[in-house]
């Protein structure tokens, strides 16, 4: 099956980790691909990475600024004929006890885990086609059960949650459907810099640490690909009735 023949899904954050896996899975699922990150060797990378010539393009956006997206979408769109689905993946975290939390911190992980989420999701519902389109929000488990030492981040994927319920109430009448999957556990560098911070940079403790982070039901941790054909799935029409719904592919560790 090829659920996404002929369309185009623009990823951001796509340079490395679930976006990668996102768009590989795109490819594999038949539809092209538009990479979104910020300028820099990695984007570079990623796309030679993914190989698929005409089917793979790219364009650099800050997506805490508003014209940075405007000009990456147009920029798509010109490079591809259209835009039919949305995949807002960026996304950063800040580590440390929320009583000596740093302002600045906060500020930044709401600018790119919810400001950039809205930002992307206007920028791309306004150049999709008279049929509509598809938008796919990467949230966290994060934002059900929350972590320490992990405070912001916490609120900031709540908060992705909520804004997938209420983008979805809102443009339904569009035909523009708005979900979100809450992933934990996948091998990404975000993880091991988790890792990484408990046991204080230690990195043969780091490394055991890493095993112990692991989907206890699952007995490994989830590969980047794996969350990007659960995506793929959302943004086929085969989900048309899956609406609003923020959906944890965590391996089970989290119960709802």
């Amino acid at each position: 099956m090829q659920p996404l023949e002929g369309r185009v899904i623009a990823v951001t954050g796509a340079a490395g980790g679930i976006g990668r896996g996102i768009a590989q899975a795109i490819l594999e699922a038949g539809g092209r691909v538009a990479l979104l990150d910020l300028p820099g060797a990695k984007l570079d990378e990623a796309a030679a990475a993914l190989g698929a010539g005409e089917r793979v393009a790219t364009a650099t956006a800050d997506v805490t600024d508003a014209a940075s997206l405007e000009a990456a979408f147009a920029e798509i769109v010109a490079k591809t004929g259209r835009l039919d689905g949305l995949v807002n993946n960026a996304g950063v975290v800040r580590l440390g006890p929320a009583d000596a939390m740093k302002a600045s911190d906060i500020d930044l992980e709401m600018a790119v885990n919810v400001k950039g989420v809205l930002l992307a999701a206007q920028a791309a519902a306004r150049r999709f086609g008279a049929e509509g389109g598809a938008i796919v929000n990467i949230a966290s488990n994060a934002g059900k059960v929350g972590y320490p030492n992990m405070a912001g981040y916490n609120a900031s994927k709540a908060a992705v949650i909520n804004l997938t319920r209420s983008l979805s109430l809102e443009w339904a009448a569009r035909n523009i459907n708005v979900n979100a999957v809450c992933p934990g556990g996948v091998a990404t560098d975000m993880l091991k810099s988790v890792a990484d911070f408990i046991v204080g940079g230690d990195k043969e403790k780091s490394d055991e640490m890493m095993k112990a982070m692991v989907p206890h039901q699952l007995g490994r941790h989830i590969q980047p690909i794996e969350v990007g054909r659960v995506v793929v799935f959302l943004l086929s029409d085969t989900a048309k009735i899956i609406r609003g719904q923020s959906i944890t592919i965590d391996g089970g560790d989290t119960p709802y």
